[in-house]
Parts: structure tokens; sequence; C-alpha cells
């Protein structure tokens, strides 16, 4: 009983942590962070423990394809140049600048551990950079940039992380045996994932409940990682390659009253992980500082934790920066002169964007406990301590600070998805006019006039109005409001039951929303 209190208490905490970021303009993982550092010293808090082997598959999977799926190939084409040298070369950078440092502080950690605690700490979280840069309207190229490094420098870093486990673990990986194991993992999990999207098609595009359909989703995105994992191959990049596949093949054939409910259960199941990935790790502090006190070593501990943070963050600095000087340079000897010149404030938020989050916890906690021989994994507690570090401290100093910088670097955005909303709603209502143009009934000539209203309002847009409003929708929604106190009144006063007091409800939720009620105040 006392754990589903101490988990009901923990997710009513967050929550009210998150109300209060978004309150204050600030990522919600920053207000996270520290609530589950300040958990690690509360004395009364619970002693829980997590399978290491769990610890991925059941914190990245569903966040991974959740990201996954939204993201936009076309947008991912057009951007692969700075996404690939984030992915790779920041990626690498960071590895081997952190590996360099740990081993300059810790001369008896071994290279494998030092490399994995790099690429632990080296892919950025799209989830804390993007909260702060929707509200503050960034240009829309830097935002993709942003959220396709996140999703593959994901792959990336996770891939060296496995690997330098692996020479962990079971000795050093020579490259008669490195470079089988690379291919195979990269290409075949690539294959695997669009296999696995093709095969669980039938299974998935039948549903027509939104309970089973969600059940059906949650049990292949964890099915498709455990499998890959079980035959050698890389869970995350087979999970990117099948939700990148199910995302393009699914487009009209979920109805609209599941996908609106299903994309609200997997907004809610990626917060409560986040929430989670941080208590769990903020529990794992306390026993870790005591251990680190006993053996005398809690000052070293901290000297190296804070010298990662630094490090973390320098590297990717020097990357960025260099790749924008390479990018001016270039321009300015007309090897570019087809794009707009690189402006310095964009590169110095991208550097700026370096927030680690739910995935470098993860990666952190998935270490084992022990080697093959029984003995104690090596400097575990201190790569748990400097992963928490680098999170608590990117999120907080990067975090709580972009929105300053965003404003200081005076960086706006032109709208071009606004653009390509008015455009492609302009073609889908002419279509759908053109299938009603031949209705003579007076539900067909309320329906033109409607419709021919909506292409009015966006080829004539002039850019005041929402993205999402409609003909008359501010009208339309103080209407259904009235409509909806009076149901309220009716099953109040027993004229209607509460059967069809739902019935009417929802119907006025829907009306609401295709008048440009799902916007948030």
């Amino acid at each position: 009983m006392a754990t589903f209190e101490w988990i009901i208490v923990l997710l009513l905490g967050a929550a009210l942590l998150a109300a209060l970021a978004i309150r204050v303009g600030a990522p919600y993982p920053t207000f996270l962070a520290l609530g589950g550092a300040l958990l690690a010293f509360v004395p009364a808090s619970p002693k829980w423990t997590l399978d290491p082997h769990l610890a991925l598959a059941l914190f990245v999977a569903p966040v991974l394809l959740d990201a996954a799926y939204d993201t936009s190939l076309r947008d991912l084409r057009a951007n692969w140049r700075p996404v690939t040298g984030l992915v790779v070369a920041a990626v690498g950078t960071t590895v081997i600048a952190v590996a360099l440092a740990a081993r300059w502080l810790v001369p008896g950690m071994p290279w494998p551990i030092a490399i994995a605690l790099g690429a632990i700490v080296a892919p950025p979280d799209a989830a804390a950079a993007t909260a702060v840069m929707r509200q503050m309207k960034l240009p829309h190229k830097l935002l993709k940039i942003i959220e396709g490094e996140s999703l593959l420098n994901d792959a990336s870093a996770l891939l060296i992380y496995r690997l330098a486990i692996m020479a962990a673990m079971a000795g050093p990986l020579g490259f008669a045996s490195f470079a089988p194991v690379f291919l195979l993992t990269v290409f075949g999990s690539l294959a695997a994932g669009v296999g696995c999207a093709y095969a669980l098609r039938p299974l998935t595009s039948g549903l027509r409940e939104v309970p089973i359909a969600l059940i059906v989703q949650f049990a292949s995105t964890f099915g498709v990682w455990i499998a890959a994992e079980a035959i050698g191959l890389s869970g995350i990049l087979t999970l990117v390659a099948y939700a990148m596949t199910i995302a393009r093949r699914s487009g009209p054939q979920m109805p609209a009253r599941m996908r609106v409910p299903i994309f609200a259960v997997w907004e809610a199941v990626v917060f409560v992980l986040n929430a989670f990935a941080f208590v769990l790790i903020g529990l794992q502090l306390r026993p870790i500082w005591e251990r680190l006190d006993a053996g005398g070593a809690r000052a070293e501990a901290v000297v190296t934790a804070a010298v990662v943070l630094g490090v973390t963050i320098a590297a990717r600095f020097a990357w960025v920066m260099s790749y924008h000087t390479l990018k001016r340079r270039l321009h300015s000897a007309g090897a570019e002169s087809a794009d707009p010149r690189p402006k310095a404030g964009n590169a110095i938020v991208l550097s700026w964007a370096g927030m680690r989050g739910i995935v470098t916890l993860a990666a952190a906690f998935a270490i084992p406990e022990t080697l093959p021989s029984g003995a104690p994994f090596p400097y575990r507690d201190l790569i748990l301590l400097c992963a928490f570090t680098v999170v608590l401290g990117t999120l907080v100093l990067q975090g709580l600070t972009m929105k300053p910088l965003i404003r200081r670097m005076g960086l706006v955005d032109d709208d071009p998805v606004g653009r390509e909303v008015r455009l492609g709603r302009t073609h889908a209502y002419r279509a759908l006019l053109d299938a009603i143009k031949d209705d003579d009934s007076l539900s067909g000539k309320l329906l033109r006039k409607e419709y021919g209203a909506v292409i009015a309002l966006n080829t004539g847009h002039t850019g005041n109005a929402p993205l999402d409003e409609v003909p008359g929708g501010p009208l339309r929604r103080r209407a259904i409001a009235v409509a909806r106190q009076r149901a309220f009144e009716m099953r109040r006063d027993d004229v209607i039951g509460d059967d069809a007091y739902r019935v009417l409800v929802q119907e006025l939720d829907w009306a609401e929303l295709s008048a440009g009620g799902g916007r948030r105040d």
C-alpha cells in the first residue's frame, strides 16, 4: 500500500511541477529534475530499484516511438547536413571529450567505461528545448534541426554506448569483430524496423476500438524493441525505422474518434515516463551519495561530475560554432550562395539547446550492476552521479536561460508551417466542395457556403487570425458554451438523463474542437 501511495503522491507532484514550469515559461523537465534531486534527500522516500535491463525499454521505447512518429522525413532531407553533423560529429566530439576528461580525472577508469560515460551524456533531449522554443516561435528550420538531431543522435550515442558496454563486459573489440557488429547493427536494425512495420500493419489497421488499439500499439512498441535486442540488433534504430514507416503508411486509415484520444494517451504516457525516470534516478542518488562518502571519494566524484558537465556543454559549443564558421566561409566564397547567410544567433541558440533528459537517465540506469565474473561494474555509481549532474545542470543552466537568450538573439519565425497549412486546407476543402457540388439539397447548399468561407479565410489570410481559426470560430464557441450549459441544466432538472446528456456533450465537444476550440488560451 505504501508503494501505491507514493506513486500517487509523486504523480501529483510531477503534475504540479509541470504546471508551475508552464506558468513561468520554463521546460517542465527542468522542474522534474529539481524535484528528483530533492527527493533523493527526503528521509522517508521509498527505496525503489529497477532492473537495469528494463530501463531503456521502459523509458526510451515509447518516448522514441512518439518522437519518431512525428518526425518529418521531408524536413530531415532538407536539413540533412546540419542534422548529420550534430548526430555524428557533435555526438562523437562529446564522447571523445568526456572520455578524455574522465580518464584525466580518474586515471584508473578503463577506456570502454570512459567512452560509455561520454555516450551516455552525449544525446540532447528535444522535449526540453522545444518546450521553450515553441513558446518563442523560433525559426522553423532551427526547430526541425533540433528535433531531427534529438531523434537520430539517440541512435548514434546509444550505439556507441552499447559497443562500449560490450567491450567492458567481454573485453576489447578488435576491428575484425567491431566492423561486422557495427554494420549488422545499423543496417540490420533499419531493415528489421521497416519489416516489422509492414508485418504488423494488418494487425493494427483493422482495429476500431480505442482501448484495444492502444494496448496493441504499446505491446507492439515494446515487442519490436525486445525482439530487436534479443537477436542482437539495436532497439533504438529498429524502433525509429518502425515508427517512421508506420507514420507514413497509416495516414487516412485512422478515424478521428480514435486519433484524438490515442494521441492524448500517448502524450500522457510520455509525461509519466519522464516523471518516473527523474524520480527513479533521484532515488538512486542517496545510496550513491552514502557509498561515495563511506569510501572517501565524494569530493572527487563531485569534481568529476562538475567537469563532465562543463565538458559536455563546451563540446557541443565547439562543434556547432566550428560548423557555423565553416558555413559562413563557404557562403562568403560563393560555394553555398543559394542558401541564406548563416546567422550567428541561430548557431548560439543551437549550441545552448543541448539539454539532456530521459535518454541519458535511462542509459545510465541501464548499466549492468555486475560484470560476468560477478564483480561489481566498475565506476557505476560515479557514472550515475555524472549522468544526473549533466541532466540537472543542463536543464537548469540552459533550460532557464533559453528564453532570454532567444529574445537577445532576436530570432523570429517566418511561419512556413502556417503557410503550408493554409495551402493544404485550401486544396482539401476545394476537393470537398467538388465532391458535393451537384447536391442541391439544403444540407448541400449550407455545406458549400460554410466550406467556401473556409477557403476564403485561408486564401485571404492577412496574418492576424490564429492558424486553427475557422469562419465564425469565436461566435461558434460562445454559442456552443451556451448550448453545453443548457444541456447541463436539463440534466440537473431531470429533463434528460445522464445517457442523453453524455451524447449531447460529446456532440458539442466535437463541434467546439472543429470551431478552433483545441487551441490553448
